[in-house]
Protein backbone atom coordinates (compact mmCIF):
# COMPACT_ATOMS: atom_id res chain seq x y z
CA UNK A 1 0.00 0.00 0.00
CA UNK A 2 1.27 3.49 -0.72
CA UNK A 3 0.35 6.47 1.37
CA UNK A 4 -0.29 9.78 0.42
CA UNK A 5 3.15 11.12 2.63
CA UNK A 6 5.15 8.45 0.40
CA UNK A 7 4.62 10.45 -2.83
CA UNK A 8 3.26 13.81 -1.86
CA UNK A 9 5.03 17.01 -2.96
CA UNK A 10 6.55 18.53 0.62
CA UNK A 11 7.58 22.15 1.66
CA UNK A 12 4.55 23.84 0.85
CA UNK A 13 4.06 27.19 1.34
CA UNK A 14 1.04 28.90 2.31
CA UNK A 15 -0.75 32.20 2.44
CA UNK A 16 -1.95 33.68 5.23
CA UNK A 17 -5.25 34.80 5.69
CA UNK A 18 -4.55 37.92 6.34
CA UNK A 19 -2.17 39.05 3.37
CA UNK A 20 -4.01 40.80 0.64
CA UNK A 21 -4.65 39.36 -3.03
CA UNK A 22 -2.09 41.31 -4.24
CA UNK A 23 0.81 39.52 -1.74
CA UNK A 24 -0.99 36.14 -2.41
CA UNK A 25 -0.51 36.58 -6.75
CA UNK A 26 2.63 37.24 -6.02
CA UNK A 27 3.72 34.40 -4.22
CA UNK A 28 1.54 32.32 -7.13
CA UNK A 29 3.68 33.95 -9.63
CA UNK A 30 6.89 33.87 -7.76
CA UNK A 31 6.80 29.90 -7.01
CA UNK A 32 4.81 29.33 -10.70
CA UNK A 33 2.04 28.04 -9.45
CA UNK A 34 -1.75 28.15 -9.73
CA UNK A 35 -3.35 27.57 -6.65
CA UNK A 36 -1.64 27.67 -3.03
CA UNK A 37 -3.24 26.49 1.03
CA UNK A 38 -4.95 29.06 2.88
CA UNK A 39 -3.29 28.96 6.58
CA UNK A 40 -4.08 30.86 9.30
CA UNK A 41 -3.06 32.98 12.63
CA UNK A 42 -2.96 28.88 14.30
CA UNK A 43 -1.58 27.42 11.65
CA UNK A 44 -4.40 25.58 10.26
CA UNK A 45 -5.63 24.74 7.05
CA UNK A 46 -8.20 27.42 6.50
CA UNK A 47 -8.92 27.11 2.66
CA UNK A 48 -7.00 26.78 -0.85
CA UNK A 49 -6.65 29.92 -2.98
CA UNK A 50 -6.52 30.03 -6.72
CA UNK A 51 -5.40 32.43 -9.42
CA UNK A 52 -8.90 32.38 -11.04
CA UNK A 53 -10.18 33.10 -7.39
CA UNK A 54 -7.86 36.68 -7.59
CA UNK A 55 -9.44 37.26 -10.80
CA UNK A 56 -12.92 36.31 -11.29
CA UNK A 57 -13.91 36.53 -7.64
CA UNK A 58 -12.13 39.50 -6.74
CA UNK A 59 -11.21 41.92 -9.86
CA UNK A 60 -14.21 40.84 -12.29
CA UNK A 61 -16.59 41.74 -9.31
CA UNK A 62 -14.87 44.80 -8.75
CA UNK A 63 -13.21 44.09 -5.78
CA UNK A 64 -9.77 45.83 -4.54
CA UNK A 65 -6.90 43.34 -4.31
CA UNK A 66 -4.78 45.51 -2.45
CA UNK A 67 -7.18 45.30 0.31
CA UNK A 68 -9.15 42.03 -0.05
CA UNK A 69 -7.26 38.95 2.07
CA UNK A 70 -7.10 35.91 1.40
CA UNK A 71 -8.75 34.21 4.07
CA UNK A 72 -12.27 36.29 2.30
CA UNK A 73 -11.84 33.77 0.25
CA UNK A 74 -11.64 30.13 2.26
CA UNK A 75 -14.76 29.31 1.74
CA UNK A 76 -16.16 25.78 3.76
CA UNK A 77 -13.56 23.30 4.89
CA UNK A 78 -11.14 22.13 2.72
CA UNK A 79 -10.78 19.05 0.86
CA UNK A 80 -7.61 17.19 2.76
CA UNK A 81 -6.13 14.06 2.62
CA UNK A 82 -4.74 11.97 5.51
CA UNK A 83 -0.74 12.11 5.54
CA UNK A 84 -0.85 8.04 6.07
CA UNK A 85 -4.05 7.24 3.89
CA UNK A 86 -3.75 5.06 0.83
CA UNK A 87 -3.46 6.54 -2.47
CA UNK A 88 -6.29 5.09 -3.37
CA UNK A 89 -8.56 7.03 -0.76
CA UNK A 90 -6.51 10.32 -2.24
CA UNK A 91 -7.73 9.37 -5.92
CA UNK A 92 -11.26 8.60 -4.83
CA UNK A 93 -11.18 12.14 -3.16
CA UNK A 94 -10.25 13.69 -6.41
CA UNK A 95 -12.66 12.39 -7.82
CA UNK A 96 -15.18 13.19 -5.40
CA UNK A 97 -14.48 16.78 -5.18
CA UNK A 98 -12.67 16.99 -8.76
CA UNK A 99 -10.05 18.41 -7.87
CA UNK A 100 -6.16 18.09 -9.44
CA UNK A 101 -4.82 18.66 -5.66
CA UNK A 102 -4.88 17.80 -2.14
CA UNK A 103 -3.45 19.44 0.76
CA UNK A 104 -1.90 16.29 2.79
CA UNK A 105 -2.72 16.66 6.64
CA UNK A 106 -1.01 15.00 9.60
CA UNK A 107 -2.74 15.74 12.70
CA UNK A 108 -3.75 19.26 11.97
CA UNK A 109 -0.41 20.20 9.90
CA UNK A 110 -0.09 21.06 6.61
CA UNK A 111 2.93 18.90 5.09
CA UNK A 112 2.50 18.92 1.67
CA UNK A 113 0.59 18.96 -1.56
CA UNK A 114 -0.65 15.61 -3.32
CA UNK A 115 -1.03 16.37 -6.79
CA UNK A 116 -3.00 14.78 -9.76
CA UNK A 117 1.23 13.63 -11.21
CA UNK A 118 1.99 12.94 -7.65
CA UNK A 119 -0.90 10.30 -8.00
CA UNK A 120 -0.57 9.19 -11.52
CA UNK A 121 3.28 8.92 -11.13
CA UNK A 122 1.96 5.84 -8.84
CA UNK A 123 -1.48 4.08 -10.38
CA UNK A 124 -1.78 2.60 -13.07
CA UNK A 125 -2.77 4.21 -16.75
CA UNK A 126 -6.07 3.13 -16.40
CA UNK A 127 -6.80 4.55 -12.77
CA UNK A 128 -5.02 8.16 -14.03
CA UNK A 129 -7.35 8.05 -16.91
CA UNK A 130 -10.25 7.53 -14.66
CA UNK A 131 -9.12 10.61 -12.51
CA UNK A 132 -8.58 12.49 -15.55
CA UNK A 133 -12.04 11.81 -16.93
CA UNK A 134 -13.78 13.08 -13.65
CA UNK A 135 -12.18 16.24 -12.97
CA UNK A 136 -12.25 17.07 -16.33
CA UNK A 137 -15.89 16.95 -16.31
Amino acid sequence: MTIAREIMTGGTECVGENETLVAAARKLRDLDIGSMPICGEDDRLKGMLTDRDIVVKCIADGGDPNSATAGEFAQGKPVTIGADDDVREALSTMKAHQVRRLPVIDGHDLIGMLTQADVARSLSDESVGDLVEYISE
